[in-house]
């Protein structure tokens, strides 16, 4: 029912614009370039569909599938409600990655906007992992190092904003802080779609043992479950995920703090059931919130990282109060 769901969103969202495109035209298109059917289609609607929306339709989806799974993944880790993929800093150091090759130019000729932002998300995870063990561990630990680390490079890409940018450049790198989906392609579905299906496989493969850690360690300890490096290595999972993820399309903040406790409410707390329905849930939402904003800003789209908090603020208000009546 979810896969059907995510199949349905993505091919309505690439209805969605300001030409007018069929889901008809949208199948012909996919059959004549997957399997080479030849169906008469105009070339317009060919590079509209193909180019353009699917590939951003996509993205959307990978985004959000892959920002809702490492949210159940940190919530269950942490054992803190509200954790989410950023709560490491990675998002705020990619942002620093992105404006120092942006602005300045370092290293622009060989990484790239998204290279430095990748390289960035991997800098701010090392410091906060590096903050962590200084201060002995633990997952209060991490989520404080965690804080500190997002806003010192929060702090460090504003500084390189106020005393380097022009007006363009701080227009085109705070349009990306914002999360975008203007001009992917086909390169970032592969990427996009690839780290996220192998992040997925791994927290369905742990599914179990994570059940069991929420439950304390020292029972999953008993249970067989080896606490220490399997919160390492999902740890690690989830920062390259999220650093793979906000290289490519930007900030997109919410879909990992709401997803999940939705999710939650659906399912309950296995994470055999949690984890595939938060892909599917985080993927429709953010599908469906850039084709939204896409449609309503027109010709400017909405960036998608304003458009997922403002849906996702209120609808996390809404997910605390029922709680709070069920509770």
């Amino acid at each position: 029912m979810g896969a059907v769901l995510l199949v349905w969103s993505v091919g309505v969202a690439t209805t969605l614009g300001p030409a007018d495109v069929s889901l008809v035209n949208v199948r012909d298109v996919l059959l004549n370039h997957l399997t080479g059917a030849g169906i008469p289609v105009r070339a317009s609607e060919d590079a509209i569909v193909w180019e353009e929306r699917l590939p951003r339709a996509l993205v959307a989806a990978a985004c959000g599938a892959g920002l809702s799974v490492c949210g159940v993944v940190l919530q269950s880790l942490l054992r803190n409600a509200l954790a989410d993929p950023f709560v490491l800093g990675i998002s705020s150091g990619a942002s620093t990655g992105a404006v120092v090759i942006g602005v300045m130019g370092l290293g622009g000729g060989v990484l790239g906007l998204s290279g430095g932002a990748f390289v960035g998300a991997l800098l701010a995870f090392a410091a906060v992992l590096g903050l962590t063990r200084l201060a002995g561990g633990g997952t209060t630990v991490v989520v404080l190092a965690g804080v500190a680390g997002t806003q010192l490079f929060s702090a460090l890409t504003s500084l390189v904003v106020f005393a380097v940018a022009d007006s363009d450049q701080v227009r085109g790198v705070m349009f990306w802080l914002l999360g975008s989906l203007e001009g992917v392609r086909w390169p970032d579905v592969v990427l996009t779609g690839s780290v996220v299906l192998v992040g997925v496989a791994v927290c369905v493969v742990a599914a179990r043992s994570l059940d069991a850690l929420a439950f304390g360690d020292d029972l999953a300890s008993s249970l067989g479950v080896p606490v220490a490096r399997l919160r390492a290595a999902l740890l690690v999972l989830t920062a390259l995920l999220t650093a793979a993820l906000v290289s490519a399309v930007g900030a997109v903040g919410f879909v990992g703090l709401v997803l999940p406790h939705a999710a939650r409410l659906l399912v309950g707390q296995s994470h055999l059931r949690l984890v595939p329905v938060a892909a599917v849930l985080g993927a429709v939402f953010v599908v469906w919130v850039d084709a939204v904003g896409r449609v309503v800003f027109a010709p400017t789209p909405l960036p998608v990282g304003v458009g997922t908090a403002l849906v996702g603020v209120p609808v996390f208000a809404a997910l605390l109060v029922h709680r709070r009546r069920g509770a």
